[in-house]
């Protein structure tokens, strides 16, 4: 894929995101390989509603800018994704409303903040660990994402949102939106007696597809 197509594609997946609600103002960030090395993110202080393709940050692999607008000056949760999944080529980081609901929830189990109600979930999120709070713009996020991002392609930061990395822009998309879901169907079902997926039934979906 070309530098203009992979501009034009980031900039139609963050307008469709915020049109949808997932993020708001000039929250949420994404970023997404680029096949010359590094990756392409999206601007500090930027709307992904209106995004400038020819704006876009080009970051090379140490995460230095080497052309266009800024960066988000979370680009380093971005970093420690790709550093630690080489096969991840895009990453989603958002502050959607159910998510960020539960991330500030007393008692979730840290290794896995939500239930596996859905074989979808299971399928495109799997476990998904919470990273302690840090505040914004504090690099210990960073090593603190890096440390679980070797075994988890989502993570949820407590009291922020979730950040998804994907094997395209595409799929970090389907991710993070079919965690935004689990999030709202689990918040409207706390108080109820719930029938998540056993262990065998969970087991059993990632066998026949593969989930790691």
């Amino acid at each position: 894929m070309s530098d203009a197509s992979i501009r034009e594609r980031l900039c139609l997946i963050g307008a469709s995101i915020f049109a949808r609600g997932l993020t708001f103002g000039s929250t949420g960030n994404i970023s997404v390989r680029h096949p010359d090395g590094g990756w392409l993110m999206t601007p500090t202080n930027a709307s992904l509603g209106e995004l400038d393709p020819a704006s876009l940050s080009r970051l090379d692999e140490s995460g230095q800018l080497i052309a266009g607008d800024k960066p988000t000056k979370e680009s380093f949760l971005h970093r420690a994704m790709y550093e630690q999944r080489g096969e991840m080529n895009a990453v989603i980081h958002l502050h959607s409303t159910h998510s960020v609901a539960v991330s500030c929830l007393n008692g979730l189990d840290q290794h896995d903040c939500l239930p596996p109600l859905t074989a979808y979930y299971v399928m495109r999120v799997g476990r998904l660990p919470l990273v302690p709070y840090y505040p914004p713009g504090d690099l210990e996020l960073a090593d603190a994402v890096a440390a679980l991002a070797g075994k988890h392609h989502a993570v949820l930061l407590a009291n922020h949102g979730p950040v998804v990395a994907g094997s395209s822009i595409e799929n970090a998309m389907y991710a993070v939106e079919e965690l935004e879901e689990t999030a709202r169907i689990y918040l409207m079902l706390r108080h109820e007696d719930t029938r998540p997926l056993t262990p065998e039934q969970v087991e059993a979906i990632r066998r026949r597809f593969g989930v790691a």
